[in-house]
């Protein structure tokens, strides 16, 4: 795997809409304001609105091809360091036809987001190329008031000064899904989330002892999009992997999740990888029940009991969130309940 640079003070970075074309509403733009704002004061970066970016919903759902013309510009230009996507959605997988795999393995650079945008990151990994998992524009980016500093601890940590290896920990606080909405809207930029204290901490479902592999996962309610396509990994491609998994604010039902993991028993995944890592679900009321789902189809109907599941890590939906890099070598540990990449996310 093609390891990105990692970024420094005077890098440039393009900011793209590759899913919904949110960004580019008028009640939306105030989003792209505060993280230029905080890209170019806090990270020292100049910041590149690519082309098709600010087009809007409509008109970014009608032309994917317009979607993926920037994500390929971006990469072609030598001045950009890295690419954020602006925000999920549900149909990248349509930038499909128009992807050229050569431009992103040629020109390797940092590319960030989730959610939707783990299409991309597939495609990403296709490619040969390591990409991160998190950092948002319009949710971490742009978060109002300020970006949480767990967040910006670990954007820090690995997209720009990457220690030799990074113990991965559990965020003090958390957002609950569930609790009143702070709606995006400009009369509500000095409003903070109300996060709680976190209580729990990264738990174990089962398993004991330390396993390590390459990082690979993403949204699971993406995977379906990318089944039977060239982006989906083969069962041999997914070998000797740590497979991570979260859900998004969709809020997949118990069913809807076990229907999930029993298509990755089906395709022998469970018998190939060496652990799973789980983010934490959205809104608590699903912490409990999707604990069970996880032990029942892994443990009991995939019989793998052995596999070791660390659960309620900060990754995807349940802000705050971290940045995990695909293809990088990492520890889980079941015993010290801890996650550690084994070398820098990027490269010195």
């Amino acid at each position: 795997m093609i390891k990105p640079t990692h970024l420094k003070k005077g890098d440039t970075c393009a900011i793209a809409s590759l899913s919904a074309g949110t960004l580019g509403e008028p009640w939306a733009i105030h989003k792209l304001d505060i993280a230029r704002e905080r890209l170019e004061r806090d990270f020292g970066l100049n910041v590149k609105v690519m082309p098709n970016a600010l087009r809007g919903q409509k008109y970014l759902y009608e032309h994917p091809e317009a979607r993926a013309a920037d994500l390929m510009d971006a990469f072609r230009d030598r001045s950009v360091k890295a690419v954020f996507n602006a925000i999920g959605g549900d149909d990248t997988v349509r930038l499909l036809p128009y992807i050229d795999f050569d431009v992103f393995r040629e020109n390797p650079k940092i590319f960030t987001g989730f959610s939707d945008t783990t299409t991309n990151h597939f495609m990403m990994y296709k490619a040969g190329l390591i990409s991160y998992y998190g950092a948002s524009v319009m949710t971490n980016f742009s978060e109002y008031v300020k970006i949480n500093d767990y967040t910006d601890r670990m954007i820090r940590k690995t997209l720009f000064n990457p220690p030799e290896t990074l113990e991965i920990p559990s965020a003090p606080y958390w957002y609950d899904d569930e609790d009143p909405k702070i709606w995006w809207s400009e009369e509500n930029m000095n409003t903070r989330k109300p996060y709680h204290p976190e209580e729990i901490g990264y738990e174990v479902l089962q398993g004991t002892g330390t396993v390590e592999g390459e990082l690979l996962g993403g949204c699971i309610d993406v995977f379906v999009e990318l089944l039977g396509t060239c982006l989906w990994p083969t069962r041999d491609e997914w070998a000797g992997k740590i497979m991570f998994l979260e859900t998004s604010e969709d809020d997949p039902s118990c069913e809807m999740l076990t229907w999930y993991l029993r298509n990755f028993a089906a395709q022998g995944l469970f018998d190939v990888i060496r652990g799973i890592v789980v983010g934490k679900p959205a809104r608590r009321s699903k912490y409990e029940p999707y604990k069970e789902v996880y032990r029942k189809v892994v443990g009991f109907e995939a019989r793998h009991p052995e596999l070791p599941i660390l659960y309620n890590v900060n990754i995807g939906h349940a802000e705050p969130i971290g940045v995990l890099p695909y293809g990088v070598r990492c520890r889980l540990d079941a015993d010290r309940r801890t996650l550690t990449l084994l070398e820098p996310a990027t490269a010195l």
